[in-house]
This record gives C-alpha cells, sequence and structure tokens, in this order.
C-alpha cells in the first residue's frame, strides 16, 4: 500500500478506478435508496485524502481541470437541451422571476452572508457571492430523480439550476473585472466593456453554432450515425472558443446553444438528448470523485466557525429570502415556494471557479481570496449532504412527490383494458386508463376509472399526466404498430423491463416479428387482445387473490386449473405481469390478478376476502386442534399418582 502511495496509480489505472468508482457509487445509491451525490463525494474521499489511493494531481496531472472544465461544458450542454419552452408549461412564470429577481437578489443576499457571515472582505464576498446564484445542475437532477418530485416544482429547480448556472459564472467574471480594475487602476468603464464583449461574442457563438447545427441537421448535411459526434465536436469548439475570449463564458455558449437544439423541433432531438443523458451520467459521477478525491485537507485549515456561521446563512436565510421575494405574488403555491426555498444544493462549477477566481484574488493582493477553494467546497458538500437527505421527505411531506406506491396506466379502454384497470382500482393501486378513441374511454369513465383522452406520448400528456406517479405501461390496444410505438416511445423513460405489450396477430410470424427494441414484454401466455376478450365475452372474470401462508401458490393453482393469471402485484405495491402460467411466481402477502372461467370461481370465491376466510378458518382449526390435544394431555397427568405428574 505505502508502494502504490508513493508511485501513484498512472493515468490508465486511474481514470479506470474514476469510471468503477463514479458508476459503482451510482449503483450502489439506485440500489439502496440513498442519495447518489453523497455517495460519490464518500467514494472520493475514501479514494483520496483517507486512503490515499488516488490523488487526481499526482495520478491524472496538469489535465484534470482542463477535463473537470469540459465535462462541465457537456454537462451543462445537456441541461440546455432539456430547456424545451413547450414543457415548460405553467412553470414558465416561476422561472422568469427566478431567474429575473431571483439571481440578482441571490447575489446580494449571498455577498451580505460571506461578508458579515464569513467574514470576507468586500472583494472576495462579491466575487464568490456571484457564484452563489448558481445551485448546482449537476446535483439537481440526480436529486429529482432520487426524490421523485412533481412535474411543476421538478421543473422549476431544473430550470433555474440550468438558466442560472452560465449567469452565476458571469456575475463573478463581472464582480472579479471590477476588483481587478480598481487594484490595477482600469477604469470601470473599461472593465465592463471587457465583460460585456465577451459576453456578447459567447452568445453569438453559441447561438451561431446552434443554428448551424439545426439547419444542417435537418437538410441532411450529416448522416444520422455522425450526429451525435458532430454535435460532440462543435460543442467542445465553440465552448473554447467563447472560453478565450472571456473566461467562463463558455458556459454561456453551450447553455444557448443546448437551447436553440432543444427548441428546434428536430426529428433526432431525443436520441440525441438520451445519448447525452448517459454521458452526463458518466461525466457527472467522474467529476464528483475526481473533486473529493482531489480535497486539500490542509487548506480545510485555513476554515473557522464563521464559515459555518456563513453556511448556515445560507441555507437558512440567505436562499429562503431569494425565493419568497422572488415568487411573491406569483402563481406558485406556497408548498412548491417552500421546496424551493429549502432545496439549493450546488454543484461542481462553484468548487471549479472558485479555485480560478481565489488564485486571481490573491494574484491581485487580495489576500482572503486564498479561502474560496476550501470553502467553496466545505459548502458544496454540506448542501449536498443536507438536500440530499431532506429532499425527499421535505417534498412528501408538502405532498410534491409521485404516489408512494407507483400506478399503472393501461393503454386501450376495450374490455381487457377496463376489466385490468378495474381490479388495479380494487387493489388500491394507482391506474390511469387511456385511449386516442373517445368513444371507447366513454366505458371506462362511467366506470369511475381516471381516465386520459388522447395519445400519451403527446405535449398534452406531458402537460396533463403527472407521470411520476407510474411506473409501467400495459400497452393493449387493438393497434399493434401503436402498441410498439409506446413500448418503443416510452421504454426508456420507464425503463423497458416496465413496459408490457400484448401480442399482435402475426408475432407468431418470423416475416412480421419485431425487434426487441421496438416491442414491448410479452403477457398472458402470448394470447392477442381479440383472445383475451373473446374469453372475457365468454364469461371469463378478473379475479383479485392474496396469497397467505395458510393460502399459498399450490393452492390457488389447485382451485383454478384454467385460470390465465396476468399480473401479480408484491406485499410492497410492486405490479408485474405475468409472461405465462409456468412462469408465475408469487409468496405469501402477493396477489394474483387472473381471468378465470365461468364456473371455475363463481361468486366470492377466487377473491381476496374468500382467501382470507378460508385462511381464518384454517387457523381457527389449527387452534381447535391445539386445545383438544392440551386437554387430552391435562387428562391423561391427572389420571397419573402424584409423585409422576409433571411439576407446575
Amino acid at each position: 500500500m505505502e508502494e502504490l502511495h508513493d508511485q501513484g496509480l498512472g493515468p490508465i489505472l486511474a481514470f479506470a478506478l474514476v469510471g468503477a468508482l463514479g458508476i459503482g457509487s451510482q449503483w450502489l445509491a439506485w440500489r439502496f435508496r440513498l442519495p447518489g451525490i453523497v455517495v460519490m463525494l464518500v467514494a472520493g474521499i475514501l479514494a483520496g485524502p483517507v486512503l490515499g489511493l488516488f490523488d487526481p494531481a499526482r495520478d491524472i496531472g496538469a489535465l484534470t481541470q482542463p477535463m473537470i472544465s469540459l465535462a462541465v461544458a457537456v454537462i451543462l450542454f445537456e441541461g440546455g437541451l432539456t430547456l424545451d419552452l413547450r414543457r415548460l408549461g405553467d412553470a414558465k412564470a416561476g422561472v422568469r422571476r427566478l431567474v429575473m429577481i431571483g439571481a440578482p437578489l441571490g447575489w446580494a443576499l449571498s455577498t451580505l452572508a460571506l461578508h458579515f457571515g464569513a467574514g470576507l472582505g468586500w472583494e472576495s464576498s462579491a466575487v464568490f457571492g456571484g457564484l452563489m446564484i448558481v445551485t448546482g445542475p449537476t446535483v439537481i437532477a440526480p436529486l429529482l430523480r432520487q426524490a421523485r418530485i412533481a412535474r411543476r416544482p421538478a421543473n422549476l429547480l431544473q430550470w433555474e439550476a440550468i438558466v442560472n448556472d452560465p449567469i452565476g459564472a458571469l456575475c463573478a467574471v463581472f464582480a472579479f473585472e471590477i476588483v481587478s480594475a480598481f487594484a490595477t487602476g482600469e477604469t470601470l468603464g473599461e472593465a465592463m466593456a471587457a465583460v460585456v464583449t465577451g459576453v456578447a461574442i459567447a452568445s453569438v457563438v453559441g447561438l451561431g453554432a446552434g443554428w448551424g447545427l439545426v439547419k444542417a441537421f435537418r437538410n441532411g448535411w450529416v448522416p444520422e450515425y455522425m450526429k451525435v459526434p458532430v454535435l460532440f465536436a462543435a460543442l467542445l469548439a465553440t465552448f473554447a472558443l467563447a472560453d478565450e475570449v472571456l473566461h467562463e463564458s463558455g458556459l454561456l455558449t453551450v447553455t444557448l446553444m443546448g437551447f436553440l437544439i432543444a427548441n428546434a423541433d428536430l426529428p433526432s432531438h431525443d436520441e440525441i438528448r438520451r445519448f447525452k443523458e448517459q454521458a452526463t451520467l458518466m461525466l457527472v459521477s467522474g467529476v464528483f470523485i475526481l473533486l473529493a478525491a482531489g480535497l486539500d485537507v490542509g487548506a480545510l485549515g485555513m476554515l473557522d466557525w464563521r464559515d459555518g456561521l456563513f453556511i448556515a446563512l445560507v441555507v437558512a436565510l440567505a436562499r429562503p429570502l431569494t425565493v419568497m421575494i422572488a415568487l411573491a405574488g406569483s402563481p406558485v403555491p406556497m408548498p412548491e415556494r417552500w421546496l424551493l426555498a429549502l432545496t439549493a444544493p450546488r454543484g461542481v462549477v462553484i468548487v471549479a471557479v472558485a479555485g480560478l477566481f481565489g488564485q486571481q484574488l490573491v494574484a491581485a493582493g487580495i489576500e482572503d481570496g486564498a479561502v474560496l477553494p476550501p470553502l467553496a467546497f466545505v459548502l458544496v458538500v454540506a448542501t449536498v449532504v443536507l438536500h440530499g437527505f431532506s429532499v425527499g421527505p421535505l417534498a412528501r411531506r408538502l405532498r410534491l412527490t409521485g404516489a408512494e406506491v407507483p400506478g399503472v396506466i393501461v393503454l386501450g379502454a376495450g374490455p381487457f383494458g377496463r376489466g385490468l384497470a378495474e381490479v388495479l382500482c380494487r387493489a388500491e393501486l394507482p391506474v390511469l386508463i387511456a385511449d386516442p378513441d373517445l368513444g371507447r374511454l366513454a366505458a371506462a369513465r362511467r366506470a369511475g376509472l381516471p381516465a386520459f383522452y388522447g395519445d400519451i406520448l403527446s405535449e398534452a400528456a406531458e402537460d396533463r399526466v403527472e407521470l411520476l406517479n407510474f411506473d409501467a405501461i400495459v400497452a393493449a390496444t387493438g393497434n399493434d404498430a401503436y402498441n410498439s410505438l409506446i413500448a418503443a416511445g416510452l421504454g426508456p423513460e420507464l425503463g423497458r423491463e416496465k413496459v408490457w405489450q400484448v401480442a399482435g396477430e402475426r408475432d407468431g410470424s418470423a416475416r412480421h416479428a419485431r425487434p426487441a427494441q421496438l416491442s414491448g414484454r410479452g403477457f398472458a401466455d402470448g394470447r392477442t387482445l381479440q383472445e383475451l376478450e373473446a374469453m372475457l365475452a365468454e364469461g371469463a372474470r378478473f379475479r383479485l387473490t392474496r396469497l397467505t401462508e395458510g393460502y399459498g401458490l399450490g393452492d390457488w393453482h389447485a382451485e383454478r386449473p384454467h385460470a390465465l393469471p396476468v399480473a401479480v402485484i408484491d406485499g410492497r405495491g410492486r405490479f408485474e405481469m405475468v409472461a405465462a402460467p409456468d412462469a408465475l411466481e408469487a409468496g405469501p402477502g402477493d396477489r394474483i390478478v387472473a381471468l378465470v372461467p365461468p364456473g371455475a370461481e363463481e361468486g366470492e370465491a377466487g377473491t381476496e376476502a374468500a382467501a382470507l376466510a378460508r385462511d381464518a378458518q384454517r387457523t381457527a382449526a389449527r387452534a381447535r386442534e391445539d386445545r383438544a390435544a392440551d386437554a387430552t394431555a391435562e387428562t391423561a397427568d391427572a389420571a397419573l399418582p402424584g409423585t409422576l405428574r409433571p411439576a407446575g
């Protein structure tokens, strides 16, 4: 271990370790329902300062900082790709206020907290206060995914983080240029002109690059297989060009570029966005491992209790005041305002940029600039840990999360879809039945089922359907091509293992077989919708049966040899369609949804109440047998001589 500590890992092994720690941390966080950012920070600190296995400065060298800068550029560009104005909906007014009022107000309040809380001079406070506008898109996205926050507050948090990220960096640049002007004798007008010129050039470069890419993609000048590589190359080139003109203006460039592409309505937009999301997941993981492993423990000794006071002021005073004032009089409901007011984790941008400005402030003769890098790291760790563990419970308390038990979207309001939706409602599972045919949907509405009229992939569905409440979809319309479209469209969003599709009429033909990526998972032993609805027309009914310790799967099979198991709901409410009868797996506490032919299970037989009643009868019978056995033993004891009776 000591030899490895002295010699280092070497760049190749170091990159492999960063990847393994980053993605491994993300997987552990998903598996054990922990905040992913917190797990990554812990992994990086353990591998770096604690165990000394990995030191970015030693093992990667001078490339560490440029790599982090480029990774942040890609992350912000991916964020810009999510800024589709058509999907903003009713969060538009709130986002406008958070950017136009919240950003300058947050800068002012953070500067005051730095000066009076941390004790920094006005120069360092103004520069770092500008950076405090940034709420960290690298952190917000994983938190939203983990906490399952409702659509509108999630949009507010995400848009604020992405839009304010380059604004915060540019505010810090603006403040530094003014401070530098006073230190070097440069006029204030010259300093402001340099900043305005840099911002203008960065904006023109970003919008120009975005417009050029949209035109090239739309006119077919770039083949489909080269679109993502061309996008990456253009992204890196525009970021580098803008950053050369004015440092940190590249962040504005890539955000504007992503924003323009997001609103251009390109046919290939979804494929580009999904690839970028996967790349961003890897980059966020790597960046946090690098920052945590490169922590300078010695620099933390420069901090004292006043820095803790500063963090408390930011979290408990500056951020809530900023949000409440910015959103005063807006249509944003009060619970959503409180969620935003108490959620503001900081991410990698503030750490990366604070290190640069800290060095430049010290070079300009402002000594307390040296405190900015360790203060930024502590701020990020504190807010990430705090909000990582608090945002979920806070959102649940404010009733701004998806359903505790995720539900099911049943696509198709025919007899099979309605019957399945009704039995899932009886099981107290959130259900939405959707159909683009208003006539078929009328019967579902008369039955009191939650319904959506229209295409579930439409923009109207994005505004009206809280997809966060659902984690499974059953495509069971009479249009096999439409079912496949739904499976292909929602598979990447929900997870392909959670999308089921009824068998098509010609699925058995090799000539018409669909590729796996264009279809959902099968169920009901490969029966078509016509066959399933024919069973219902002949008198079959959906039945819901709970298994218990005394009434197991074998008993269920014995009583219903001809039943067709359709789905299983486990003890925690998780839903799973059943591929075939021999694939059925269920245990005590699970509930089986099945199509039971007429005559096999009449009346209450086969229902959950009947299963519980039978289980109670078996328990009572065993209790009577136990009491009879005890009475027999007591009679036998009474017949024995006193000296042979058991004591007690």
